[in-house]
């Protein structure tokens, strides 16, 4: 019996502690639940600055739309601590632009940060800045904590409606040395109370040092006082929080300097000559020139935006219009060339920057003038006339330096002779530019630079005066008379005479019309110039009624059906009346079918009529004069009009 009680003792005290066992194990198993809280990620709005948050690394959670411009960034990759943070994410491509968690971790200043355009938004060039960030997926490392809320340099949280003085404490202090106010100089737009709660650490004079200097050593460099290289640290920056001290007010912005000159809005690309006939010498010059003239030039992204090809055997892009938006970083990326050397294929460098160079993905803006300025030392050694041709035909105005051009005696080994006249759309010396030797080359930079900028004058360049095929369009009715008749003939050609006419570039083409129309000449008919303008000479005057809708139409099918797909279709109707039949029906299909249509009214044409006949907007294609004697006087501006609306139009 005390056997059985000593045994059923045994089992009881097994299993209390069996139970007690359990239960320590269930309370430490809860007491590391209640000793782990949940960590709970910040959210932030799309305008605030990485300068503005303290913390070293933290998670953070983006609204949507933080894709906006109006959300600065600044930098690739690597950001100036001046942008915003959200806008960073979507700018590196962790996030888009409907939000999220961002992993983000601060690094040192850079002595300058590239601008460019990537998942919709524009980052801008700065030169430099104190404190850097770099955006990753917002994923937890191992063995770090984040904040679950986070602490800001200003004396107001961007989170919190009630606002917090930002303890001195708070930042990283300097060993042996004791935190001192810092003057500093209030920047527009900052409040004096913010002024007031804002300090840095300052060292003491015990420390071995009388003043403070708050300009960012380079990493490496050894400081003077400890022989030892200088470490970033981070801290709350001032210049993020809206104060820039005094010394450095001179050098240091919160914004890029330039915006660009808007007087001088161009898509500019340089060919540059990198043979190895050119020599290391001469290509330094080259580079200079290149230099001299994007500082000349003030290049930005409301301003002119510059790009370089070099060439030799084959060309090469050495960077595209939007890797660069200021003067200085292009000066920067024209340093680092390097000659490519082979022969000098200006030709088939032309060629290249037609098919890839202005495209939308490289940053042509579309409605800027392209422009491509071909530097060739000596002469080049294949033909550029086709090249040329062809670079015009796509709304490239082409520009030419010729620098030590053939003397009489080299001129016999030229594969293509006069060829910078053949690549040019004027040989009235805008176009094409010569250098007698390397060492005056420097003083065609301002000469360029002003030809480059002249965008009335580029709007005009052959670019728009041999990609199309004009139609007239012209009214014969009885009340237009024989002598006026006439003059609206001297219109035709004076219009006609500005282009470029032959079976590749433009072509004339002329319809009469009054109750009844016929086809003056087709567009096929005539390849020159002369030859044209001697055939609306001949244009004898029909007399009758004006029936302009049917005219329209008859233009459509008998002229314009004969366009060349790849040419601008331009009909140019001149009437002196209403019409006696519907104009509308005739100028829908006209403008359905891709016809620009130009509507010039003389004496008792009908205003309204016009604005149907003319493409929208009717104040570009719509024109009046009340005599036939002053219809010379709108030549100008209809020209003007064509090319300009020639340049709005996007080559990609």
């Amino acid at each position: 019996m005390g056997i059985v009680v000593l045994t059923m003792k045994a089992s009881v005290i097994e299993m209390f502690l069996v139970l007690l066992v359990t239960g320590i194990h269930s309370n430490q198993e809860m007491m590391k639940k209640m000793k782990r809280p949940k960590f709970t990620v910040p959210q932030i709005s799309c305008d605030v600055r990485a300068g503005k948050i303290t913390n070293v690394e933290f998670i953070v959670k983006c609204p949507p739309g933080c894709q906006d411009p109006r959300y600065h960034v600044y930098g690739t990759d690597v950001y100036a601590s001046y942008s915003s943070v959200c806008g960073a994410a979507v700018h590196s491509g962790v996030l888009d632009n409907s939000g999220g968690k961002i992993l983000v971790r601060k690094v040192a200043g850079q002595s300058g940060y590239k601008g460019s355009y990537s998942n919709g938004v524009r980052s801008l060039s700065l030169p430099r800045w104190r404190e850097s960030f770099v955006v990753s997926e917002g994923k937890p490392q191992k063995g770090i904590t984040y904040p679950s809320s986070l602490t800001y340099s200003s004396s107001k949280s961007p989170a919190a409606k009630a606002g917090e003085t930002a303890r001195a404490d708070q930042s990283p202090s300097v060993p042996g040395t004791a935190a001192q106010p810092v003057t500093v100089t209030q920047v527009p737009g900052t409040t004096a109370t913010e002024a007031t709660h804002t300090i840095l650490p300052k060292p003491s004079p015990s420390a071995g040092s009388t003043t403070s200097s708050l300009q960012p050593q380079p990493m490496g460099q050894r400081s003077k006082d400890l022989g030892e290289p200088a470490l970033w640290k981070p801290e709350p920056v001032l210049l993020d929080a809206g104060f820039v001290p005094k010394e450095e007010l001179s050098t240091q912005s919160l914004e890029p300097a330039s915006q660009g000159d808007p007087s001088c809005k161009v898509d500019l690309s340089f060919l540059i000559d990198g043979s190895s006939s050119i020599g290391k010498r001469r290509f330094r010059i080259q580079k200079q020139f290149l230099t001299d003239v994007a500082q000349t030039l003030d290049i930005g992204p409301a301003g002119p935006l510059m790009g370089v090809v070099q060439y030799g055997d084959n060309p090469a892009t050495q960077f595209n219009l939007k890797t660069h938006m200021n003067s200085q970083d292009v000066k920067a990326a024209i340093e680092k060339i390097s000659q490519r050397g082979g022969l000098s294929n200006a030709g088939r460098a032309i060629s290249f920057v037609t098919k890839n160079f202005f495209s939308k993905v490289n940053g042509n803006r579309g409605g800027a003038p392209n422009v491509a300025v071909v530097m060739v030392d000596g002469w080049p050694t294949d033909k550029v006339e086709e090249a040329s041709r062809l670079a015009r035909e796509s709304g490239i105005n082409i520009f030419f330096i010729t620098i030590e051009g053939a003397s009489e005696n080299e001129k016999q080994y030229m594969l293509e002779p006069n060829f910078a006249n053949k690549a040019v759309c004027r040989t009235n010396g805008f176009y094409s530019l010569t250098v007698q030797n390397w060492f005056s080359l420097h003083k065609t930079v301002q000469p360029l630079v002003k030809r480059v900028c002249d965008t009335d004058r580029l709007a005009c360049s052959k670019t728009c005066f041999n990609s199309a095929d004009i139609g007239f369009v012209i009214d014969g009715s009885s009340s237009v008379g024989t002598s006026n008749f006439r003059t609206v003939l001297q219109f035709v050609a004076n219009l006609s005479r500005e282009f470029e006419i032959s079976d590749t570039d433009t072509r004339i083409g002329a319809v009469q019309y009054t109750y009844e129309q016929r086809l003056e000449f087709g567009f096929d008919e005539y390849s020159t110039k002369s030859d044209v303008l001697n055939a609306i000479k001949r244009v004898g005057y029909w007399s009758g009624g004006t029936s302009t809708g049917a005219a329209i139409n008859y233009a459509l099918e008998l002229l314009f059906k004969k366009s060349k797909p790849n040419k601008r279709k331009l009909m140019v109707l001149i009437t002196d009346g209403r019409s006696y039949d519907d104009i509308r029906i005739p100028a829908m299909l006209a403008h359905h079918k891709g016809v620009i249509t130009y509507a010039i009214g003389v004496a008792w044409a009908a205003q309204d009529e016009l604005d149907v006949i003319a493409t929208h907007p009717a104040r570009d294609h719509a024109f009046f004069v009340d005599e036939f004697d002053n219809l010379y006087k709108i030549v100008p501006k209809v020209i003007q009009n064509i090319c300009t609306e020639f340049n709005s139009q996007p080559r990609n």
